[in-house]
């Protein structure tokens, strides 16, 4: 049986928030703020909630070393791209990328790490096939590029949730 409030500090979190943005405590908007405040952790609560666990925590922690170094790195190579010409021309293109990664929380750790690297995006993945297709802002060399992100975060992530 669920609880009435499952997740009471969400609850909480949600009103501070609304209270916050509107800058008042008129009735009003705390009446709608709770209302708010409820309903975000009445919809938390009939999520399904993943399956399984973490199984290795120390490529947890080196994949969120190298993921952190990463984005680093891509701010800063962006930057450069952007801020200086170059006598290379750019050319972003798409990769299409087999990936053996299946646990739906494993996806959602890799497209969290893709979106906050600069100049790549996640674009599309394909269930059925588990191809996934990233957009690369200065691709060079589709094949190391995939190398490089296969051994560095596709085969933690299976360590860590398969």
């Amino acid at each position: 049986m669920k609880r009435w409030l499952s997740y009471p500090l969400l609850s909480a979190a949600l009103l501070a928030m609304w209270l916050l943005l509107n800058r008042t405590l008129a009735p009003e908007h705390v009446l709608l703020g709770a209302a708010l405040g409820l309903g975000g952790a009445w919809v938390l609560a009939g999520l399904q909630r993943p399956q399984g666990r973490v199984r290795r925590a120390a490529a947890l922690a080196e994949l969120a070393w190298l993921a952190l170094a990463d984005v680093v790195r891509s701010n800063i190579a962006v930057a450069r791209l952007v801020l200086y010409r170059r006598s290379r021309r750019r050319v972003a293109g798409f990769i299409h990328m087999p990936v053996a990664l299946r646990h739906p929380g494993a996806l959602a750790v890799l497209a969290c790490i893709i979106t906050a690297t600069p100049g790549a995006s996640w674009a599309r993945f394909d269930r059925a096939r588990h191809v996934l297709t990233i957009h690369v802002f200065d691709l060079v060399d589709e094949r190391e590029w995939m190398e490089t992100f296969k051994n560095r975060y596709e085969r933690r992530l299976l360590e860590i949730f398969e």
